[in-house]
């Protein structure tokens, strides 16, 4: 939970509520609300068991042993950190933009006017339809729990998605890539113990995570008693 990292859990059981596991023996709850997949029977929840899911701790009550977790929020984590490239599908045309549906989810973000091209962009429909293919950023988001999506990051040259889209696509992976690599580096998970540095801990490179051990804390047990002549 100090680390804030999505882990992955297998489902054990379930109830009318949601799905049941376990974190390092403990018992936790995953309520069906904070499931990504849309929940309209029992056989759903069933269904579910045995499956491995990645979650995140939501909440954390050790005086009542309560551990609620989250797919929502790992799923979140996961893909909506900014300069992240997804897939997905128009699913509505506004005259300020378009409800992009997130590929594999039931989760969409908003592909605004001003988003969509750096080139001059008159009117939405113009340029999209219902049901189009497209592959989008994800971009720091104004509103706070919206997703803002962009296709106009990932034009090498200004105005290309209007000429070109399939080019774009094409340069989408190269093109977030160079997005990230642009983005200030901070940390962006929830440090909740004092005692931990406050720079950046390089969890997308394990090598250097476990190199760097003098983030871990570890605890120091008593030598052993080798007045009997055991090995230390």
């Amino acid at each position: 939970m100090q680390l804030d990292e999505p882990i992955e859990v297998k489902i054990y059981e379930w109830n009318t509520g949601g799905l049941l596991t376990r974190i390092e023996g403990l018992r936790a709850f995953l309520p069906k609300v904070e499931l990504m997949d849309r929940i309209g029977t029992f056989t759903d929840l069933k269904n579910k068991v045995g499956c491995s899911i990645r979650v995140c701790i939501a909440r954390l009550d050790e005086e009542t042993n309560d551990l609620i977790v989250s797919e929502k929020k790992a799923w979140e984590m996961t893909y909506l950190r900014e300069g992240t490239l997804l897939q997905g599908n128009v699913r509505k045309i506004f005259p300020y933009g378009a409800q992009v549906r997130i590929a594999g989810t039931n989760r969409s973000g908003l592909l605004h006017i001003s988003n969509i091209s750096r080139g001059r962009v008159l009117s939405v429909s113009d340029i999209l339809k219902i049901d189009d293919e497209v592959k989008v950023l994800v971009i720091k988001s104004n509103v706070p729990d919206k997703i803002a999506l962009s296709t106009a990051d990932l034009e090498s040259a200004p105005g290309l998605f209007l000429s070109d889209r399939e080019k774009v696509f094409s340069e989408a992976k190269e093109m977030a890539k160079r997005y990230r690599e642009q983005l200030p580096i901070i940390s962006q998970n929830t440090i909740l113990d004092d005692s931990l540095p406050g720079e950046t801990l390089p969890f997308d490179d394990e090598a250097k995570l476990y190199a760097n051990w003098k983030w871990f804390k570890f605890l120091h047990h008593n030598k052993p008693d080798n007045s009997n002549g055991d090995l230390p």
